[in-house]
């Protein structure tokens, strides 16, 4: 997946995440499977990303309060970049998943336990800094062909049908070429 550090943002964010010295910590989602996307449709590399997700696992503490307390030091660490960066503790998604978006949701083990849960399959992959002058450590449970391929489908281990038809939807919106795959 070397075409997302294309996304200057990526490369960024990589290069400074182990400043926050965050546990487990990766970056994940949207900005990593549609910088390919994007590519592949002859767009510049940050077309069409809302955020960009950092997830990290610390189960010391689950509170709302440390949580923000991580997403202003990010906020901080990358004020200098035109995005919105967002960091998600994994230890603490099940306290509040169910009310945010009406599923229940297990507990996670690890910040790689979240990555494993997206919606789609394909949109499964998270990055990590390379120890110094080494490429990005990949982690993407379903590997990386329905990404590349375009293809859409509800992933397993998060059978929330109503949210993903809607994820879907917007992303063939924003990249009509992907296919939708019945469950």
């Amino acid at each position: 997946m070397s075409e997302t550090l294309q996304n200057p943002h990526n490369a960024a964010l990589l290069e400074r995440l182990p400043l926050l010295g965050l546990p487990d910590a990766w970056l994940v989602a949207g900005c990593l499977f549609q910088t390919v996307w994007n590519l592949r449709s002859g767009q510049a590399p940050t077309a069409h990303i809302k955020d960009y997700d950092l997830f990290y696992f610390d189960a010391a503490d689950l509170s709302a309060e440390a949580e923000q307390q991580v997403q202003a030091r990010a906020a901080a660490l990358f004020a200098d970049l035109p995005i919105t960066v967002e960091a998600k503790n994994q230890a603490r998604v099940h306290l509040w998943y169910e009310e945010w978006f009406g599923y229940p949701y297990t507990a996670l083990q690890s910040a790689r336990d979240g990555i494993g849960r997206f919606l789609v399959p394909g949109t499964c992959v998270g990055l990590q800094p390379g120890s110094a002058g080494h490429a990005p450590r990949l982690y993407a449970p379903y590997g990386l062909q329905e990404l590349y391929a375009g293809i859409l489908r509800p992933n397993p281990a998060c059978p929330h049908l109503p949210l993903f038809e809607a994820k879907a939807r917007s992303y063939r919106e924003r990249w009509g070429w992907l296919t939708l795959q019945s469950a």
